[in-house]
């Protein structure tokens, strides 16, 4: 319990710190950086899902006209 009152703490100080250097110039253009390359991380990262999203939608598409056939062949 004692850790994570300490941990809570830490959190607490380090937003106000943070908070605080954000007013500065240098703090704000720090800020704005990180959010920019976040932003494209997460853009990144969304676009990557969508392509395995289509690759994946594109194989059980392949995989449902194959068993299609394959039934209409026994039949």
């Amino acid at each position: 319990m004692k850790n994570a009152l300490w941990f809570i703490v830490g959190v607490a100080v380090g937003a106000v710190a943070a908070h605080q250097y954000s007013r500065t110039e240098q703090g704000a253009h720090f800020f704005d950086e990180v959010d920019s390359r976040a932003r494209e991380f997460g853009s990144a990262v969304i676009d990557g899902y969508k392509q395995r999203e289509a690759e994946l939608r594109a194989a059980v598409a392949e995989a449902e006209d194959t068993i299609a056939d394959l039934s209409n062949k026994l039949k």
